[in-house]
């Protein structure tokens, strides 16, 4: 029987040192992070010093052997090979000195004080350069100097070197507890930076956190004072967090009064559509006239109620999406939407007058939402005109962008309703009696803004309400 295959452990992710890393709040990484930059700076500036006092101690020693040995050679070239300076007792140049043959036949029969090599040997023919070696003598740290003296000698410098390591060993010391110094002030910079640099994170964080927590965007993160022209990223970004939670409480704070104004709105036609709907389930008790009214009532209930539903999903939708955006020749679109107006009002007349620089000039938008807003503009222009009286429609084209008035002559806008009238379900005194409900103008204003074009209303010479819409002809995007 074949035995089953052993299952492979799953692989770690990366080594385990930069699993915990990772594993670690933003704050300890940066900590680490600039406190191993900054250790590793001071660290690196110590050993790099501590080379170079070394380094200038040694050569300091190497340039007073190559005095004495050139002092020496003077005074002892002459001499026969052996020890020719005693013991290396004092630092004083030539501290010891002894000359050694090429050939070790020729070697005296009285020991050598310092040590020979053949190293020694090959200098002393000639065959290998001077250098420098540590050696220790008499108990003593010393450094000896080997050249070249001729007729096949060499002669050997030496001079004690505890002062050298000594001063060696006192930088070492020092510029340890300057490392090690360095590397605790790093630490300190490192948490100091890391609590710096991430506190307005941290407000933001923290802001975040209590938003979800509470479901309340009315927190916001507090910025420096006198910030201006001195930002950095973190601010900027702490700013924009307050811009998004502003806008994001203003969109929660429409949708909340939407729906509550919605379900005020929705309830009397819903309460009335029951009453009708139960009225005709008991149509058997009621006479053919008492029925054709409750049906009637019904119906226009009904026809209501959807157009009050389809102006609450028109104003819950708010744009439309990118594809949907095209060029427009907006002068079709008036005239279509004044022609479909006259079918809807036949008793009010229409007219329309369209620049000749305005017909062939198109806008970037949404053909259908474009025409819902002329609709919904006309609609209310022959609400409020008075029989027989003309809904005038301009279309002209000012430098940058079209421009389109619609001017009733009714009775026009109170001043005290001319702030409000595009608020959803706001409707004046004189208004309330007629049918609507109170989003045509608001929805307007959206699907003008949606496009970039600007709607304003104000009043009419000579008495009337007019509306002023202006569209970008260039540049037009949601």
């Amino acid at each position: 029987m074949t035995p089953a295959p052993r299952r492979r452990p799953p692989r770690a992710d990366g080594p385990a040192h930069a699993r915990w890393l990772r594993r670690r709040p933003l704050r300890t990484r940066l900590t680490l992070a600039a406190s191993c930059a900054v250790a590793v700076v001071a660290v690196g500036m110590c050993a790099a010093a501590f080379l170079v006092i070394r380094h200038e101690l040694l050569h300091q020693l190497d340039l007073h052997l190559t005095q004495s040995a050139r002092l020496a050679a003077q005074q002892y070239r002459h001499e026969p090979v052996g020890v020719v300076q005693g013991e290396c007792r004092y630092l004083a140049a030539p501290a010891c000195a002894q000359l050694v043959p090429a050939q070790a036949a020729q070697d005296p029969v009285q020991p050598y004080l310092l040590p020979v090599t053949q190293a020694t040997r090959e200098v002393a023919s000639g065959s290998r350069g001077a250098y420098y070696r540590h050696l220790e003598l008499a108990g003593h740290s010393a450094r000896m100097l080997t050249t070249h003296l001729g007729d096949g000698r060499a002669l050997q410098v030496a001079v004690r070197s505890d002062t050298v390591d000594r001063g060696v060993r006192q930088a070492a010391g020092l510029l340890s507890v300057v490392g090690a110094s360095g590397v605790l002030l790093a630490g300190a910079l490192g948490f100091w930076v890391s609590r710096t640099g991430l506190a307005p994170v941290s407000r933001l964080t923290a802001t975040a956190e209590r938003i979800a927590a509470t479901r309340d965007a009315r927190h916001r993160i507090e910025l420096p004072p006198e910030r201006a022209g001195r930002d950095d990223e973190i601010t900027r970004l702490a700013a924009s967090f307050n811009t998004m939670l502003g806008e994001l409480e203003e969109s929660v704070s429409a949708r909340r009064r939407l729906v509550a104004d919605a379900s005020h709105e929705l309830r009397t036609p819903l309460t009335a559509l029951r009453t009708n709907a139960e009225l005709l389930a008991r149509s058997s008790r009621l006479t053919d006239a008492q029925r054709e009214r409750a049906a009637t009532a019904l119906s226009r209930q009904l026809r209501e109620v959807t157009v009050l539903v389809n102006d609450l999903i028109e104003l819950a939708r708010e744009e439309e999406p990118d594809p949907l955006i095209e060029d427009v020749r907006l002068t079709a679109v008036v005239t279509h939407a004044v022609d479909a107006a006259r079918d809807h009002w036949p008793a009010v007349p229409f007219l329309l007058c369209v620049d000749p620089d305005a017909e062939a000039a198109t806008v970037a938008g949404v053909p259908a939402r474009l025409s819902r807003l002329l609709s919904s503009l006309l609609d209310n222009a022959a609400k409020f005109s008075p029989p027989g009286r003309p809904v005038e429609v301009t279309l002209t084209r000012p430098p940058g962008h079209l421009e389109l008035t619609i001017r009733d002559h009714g009775a026009g806008i109170a001043g005290e309703d001319l702030p409000y009238v595009f608020d959803r379900f706001y409707r004046a005194r004189t208004a309330r009696a007629l049918p609507g409900s109170g989003l045509g103008l608001a929805m307007a204003r959206q699907i003008a803004r949606a496009h970039h074009a600007d709607l304003t209303a104000e009043h009419a010479p000579g008495g009337g309400a007019l509306f002023r819409l202006r569209v970008p002809v260039e540049g037009v995007g949601r």
